[in-house]
């Protein structure tokens, strides 16, 4: 694992996360494309690929694997940060790509 405030800029990083967000009924953020109604604001905890730091207001901001939403967070609510190996893109049954795939390492 590695320390947020050593992370290497230039290079790819993944890290669990926890934010206070719009929840439907199932947990997931909202809006989203389901009918579910809506619960209220609540904890979402996920796996986001660091988009950005702010080192001077110890925010960083994140694209979460699960909804492809984006959210920022503060260092304290981030762990077990570490280095993303990016392998090919991920195919569709018809041969067209969907999205990247990516591992920590």
């Amino acid at each position: 694992m590695v320390n947020i405030e050593d992370i290497t800029p230039g290079k790819s990083y993944a890290a669990k996360f926890k934010v206070q967000t719009m929840l439907d009924d199932l947990g997931r953020p909202a809006p989203n494309l389901s009918d579910q109604p809506l619960k209220g604001v609540g904890e979402y905890q996920s796996l986001g690929i660091l988009i950005a730091r702010d080192m001077d207001k110890r925010l960083v901001e994140l694209k979460d694997e699960k909804t492809g939403k984006q959210f920022v967070v503060g260092f304290d609510d981030l762990w077990d940060v570490d280095d993303v190996e990016w392998i090919e893109p991920l195919e569709s049954e018809d041969g067209t790509e969907t999205s990247e795939q990516a591992t920590s390492t």
